[in-house]
């Protein structure tokens, strides 16, 4: 292998938006995500409820995967897949579970760890007809992590399916659904001068939130 042409190890900039301090905090995290959502949204972002979802297989290694946030509420963190993929498969064996926001160009981020549960049915199909139909459809074509031969594989399954739903409502997949992440602990990041961040942490404790600020 050749040496890189950019010398990454000088890569480094100021992060100067502004801080985090304890009064612009809410008592409970999820009012201070939502804040930061919507600003993030204002800032038209790429992608604003892109999340790293990380989880775990037998053996105890880490995989991470982008997945969009579609649903929240003081009950957690919602989200839909392929209960064939192997987010899924190691859900089954393992239920904690941690979602990342990177909000680069806001200097923010946030970190959230917890425990996944399946979502009802009655939820999954709520959220699978409000979905355009192509997206329907294409729920069906994949086998999500599955080896396959060629994209033509999967392009020409969508046109076969599209056909066939063509004038009529398409079915919920028994192999599809969600789950809804029950937050233990969200921390909130803001980049700072002289890398000096600020980093809040929230954690639940005893029915309310104990907040502690962390050393960048």
């Amino acid at each position: 292998m050749t040496e890189p042409k950019i010398d990454i190890a000088d890569l480094r900039r100021e992060y100067t938006r502004g801080g985090l301090r304890r009064a612009d905090l809410t008592p409970e995290p999820l009012a201070l995500f939502e804040r930061w959502l919507e600003q993030a949204c204002e800032a038209r972002l790429a992608d604003p409820t892109a999340m790293c979802v990380a989880t775990v297989d037998q053996h105890g290694q880490p995989y991470q995967r982008m997945v969009l946030l579609k649903h929240f509420d003081g009950a957690g963190m919602v989200f839909y897949t392929n209960l064939g993929s192997r987010k899924a498969e190691h859900l089954a064996h393992n239920a904690r579970i941690s979602l990342h926001f990177p909000w680069h160009s806001l200097e923010r981020q946030v970190m959230v760890l917890g425990r996944a549960e399946r979502l009802s049915v009655v939820e999954v199909m709520k959220y699978f007809h409000s979905r355009p139909k192509d997206s329907q459809i294409g729920a069906w074509v994949s086998r999500q992590s599955s080896r396959i031969s060629a994209r033509g594989v999967l392009e020409g399954k969508f046109l076969e399916l599209k056909q066939k739903f063509l004038h009529g409502e398409v079915p919920l997949p028994s192999f599809w659904g969600g789950y809804r992440v029950v937050i233990d602990t969200m921390e909130f990041w803001q980049g700072g001068e002289h890398r000096l961040h600020d980093r809040f942490i929230y954690q639940r404790q005893d029915g309310g939130w104990a907040i502690d600020r962390l050393a960048p």
